[in-house]
């Protein structure tokens, strides 16, 4: 009987162990979306920046 309880224990830890592996795996998986969203924001920044140059240079 105190073996199965130490070998609930461990399936127990395991579990724990597996679901904080999950929560880790999300949290990484926003923050690469995160920077994906930032570098698109950061290119179309890029993008109106140069169609401002552009239009300048034709006015001038």
């Amino acid at each position: 009987r105190e073996r199965e309880r130490e070998r609930e224990r461990e399936r127990e830890r395991e579990r724990e162990r597996e679901r904080e592996r999950e929560i880790r795996e999300r949290e990484r998986e926003r923050e690469r979306e995160r920077e994906e969203r930032e570098r698109e924001r950061e290119r179309e920044r890029e993008r109106e920046r140069e169609r401002e140059r552009e239009i300048i240079k034709h006015c001038l």
